[in-house]
């Protein structure tokens, strides 16, 4: 009796310590799913979508609604989500120790002061590698992701690999008043000769055709210059990306000097504001609210970044470019601004799922009646329809057309960069500086950056 006795317990002691260690085994394999989980490029609604999420966002001139009521949608779709918003103006400080201590957000949109720089934190490892994942990403909708944004991804390195989406498009361009127009009977120029045309019945009126903000060269070279060489290049923003590489002989090529030759042409009619080499931003978008000049060039926002001193029945007109030949595409100078997901994501499958989420044309929709901007989402019909404010309307209706040219976004080397604006500010302003002479200095400047590299 005692022998079986010990038998019986020694048995029951194996039967549980079999049925304790395949528990364990079970409770590992579980563990290392939720930390692993299983990627899909299909519509997010096929993938199980759960756990703790950590957005960052920045609070800005978009404000925080449209992000708020998005979430809210998000989550009662997928209601086993717990979100975090890490959101506000100073959100980019405030979260910059958790980045360098690989403890950041799961998906972060890019924007405002203190932004992530991107080149350096694909440099750091600390963006995830989408590129294999867009190819195929699929919106909520069914639809192809990449067939549908206005502007693609950067590629990053030598093997072009993507990782940040565009989510806010934007573009470079030039603005009138669309009711002034109306009421002096000018056209609205198609290209650099109607462009020329109109700005001498401008002039006539007591008017002076064109300003821009000295101080921040940058918009006369996003607004008119680059397109003005892409342009001259064929449409091709090759030239553009020879600038950014710093090719020998590319200032001196012939789409960079037909370019220039167009802004002295504008220097030597008397079609730029002499006050445009002092002033700033603002200065000049005054100066242009006031009818005292009839074309700025300028970004998207500046609807928005001046609706408090906007006057009674202005009507911002928008047009991508002025500088092509008759007949031409126009070019569309694009910024932007991201999405990314952390390589260091705690559930990286509800940030691709945001992405897939945001993708679509209602999304577009309710962004351009809540922001004001452009979702990088080609909704032209859908937002024309919308409660959407008339600038977007009127700039989605060329970022829907065939006739349109967008550009890669390039990133010059800063001390080219510098040179390049001041060069172009002195050609723009100074009637003894010529074509020859800005290609020299900036040339000059490429040689010793090149050198520095």
């Amino acid at each position: 009796m005692k022998l079986k006795k010990a038998l019986l317990v020694t048995l029951s002691l194996v039967v549980l310590l079999s049925i304790v260690l395949a528990g364990c085994s079970t409770k590992k394999d579980e563990t290392m799913e939720s930390k692993a989980p299983a990627a899909s490029n299909a519509p997010a609604g096929d993938v199980a979508v759960k756990g703790d999420f950590e957005i960052q966002y920045f609070v800005g001139g978009y404000g925080d609604a449209w992000w708020k009521e998005t979430l809210k949608q998000f989550n009662a779709k997928y209601p086993d989500l717990k979100i975090k918003e890490s959101a506000g103006p100073k959100i980019n400080e405030t979260m910059k120790p958790r980045w360098i201590q690989n403890d950041p957000p799961d998906l972060i949109f890019i924007d405002g002061a203190g932004a992530l720089d991107v080149n350096q934190a694909v440099k750091d490892k600390q963006l995830m590698d989408l590129t294999d994942w867009y190819k195929s990403a699929k919106n909520v909708d069914g639809e192809l992701i990449s067939d549908l944004v206005i502007a693609q991804p950067l590629t990053y390195g030598d093997a072009k690999k993507n990782y940040a989406i565009p989510m806010v498009f934007g573009s470079w361009g030039t603005f009138y008043d669309q009711a002034l127009f109306k009421e002096k009977g000018w056209e609205v120029p198609t290209d650099f000769d109607s462009f020329l045309a109109v700005s001498e019945k401008i002039k006539a009126a007591g008017v002076t055709p064109y300003v821009h903000a000295g101080i921040y060269t940058g918009y006369l070279t996003g607004g008119f210059l680059f397109p003005a060489m892409v342009s001259a290049n064929g449409d091709s923003p090759s030239v553009l990306q020879d600038i950014q590489d710093m090719k020998e002989g590319v200032f001196s090529s012939a789409p960079v000097v037909a370019a220039l030759k167009q802004l002295v042409t504008l220097r030597d009619k008397g079609f730029i504001d002499p006050a445009s080499v002092a002033i700033n931003h603002t200065d000049s978008q005054l100066l242009f609210m006031q009818h005292k000049d009839a074309f700025v060039p300028n970004g998207l926002w500046l609807a928005k970044e001046m609706e408090k001193d906007t006057p009674e029945g202005f009507d911002f007109g928008y047009i991508p470019s002025i500088t092509q030949a008759k007949g031409g595409k126009y070019i569309a100078n694009p910024y932007t601004t991201t999405l990314a997901v952390a390589e260091k994501a705690k559930n990286p499958e509800a940030a691709k799922a945001f992405i897939q989420f945001v993708y679509t044309k209602k999304a577009a929709v309710e962004w351009a009646e809540s922001t004001g901007a452009i979702l990088n989402v080609k909704a032209g019909a859908e937002v024309e329809a919308s409660k959407a404010a008339g600038l977007t309307k009127n700039a989605l209706k060329y970022f829907s057309s065939p006739d349109l040219v967008v550009l890669p976004a390039f990133a010059n080397n800063a001390d080219l960069n510098k040179e390049l604006e001041a060069a172009t500010l002195a050609l723009s302003s100074d009637p003894k500086v010529t074509v020859e002479m800005w290609s020299e200095r900036v040339e000059k400047a490429a040689v010793k950056a090149r050198a520095a590299k």
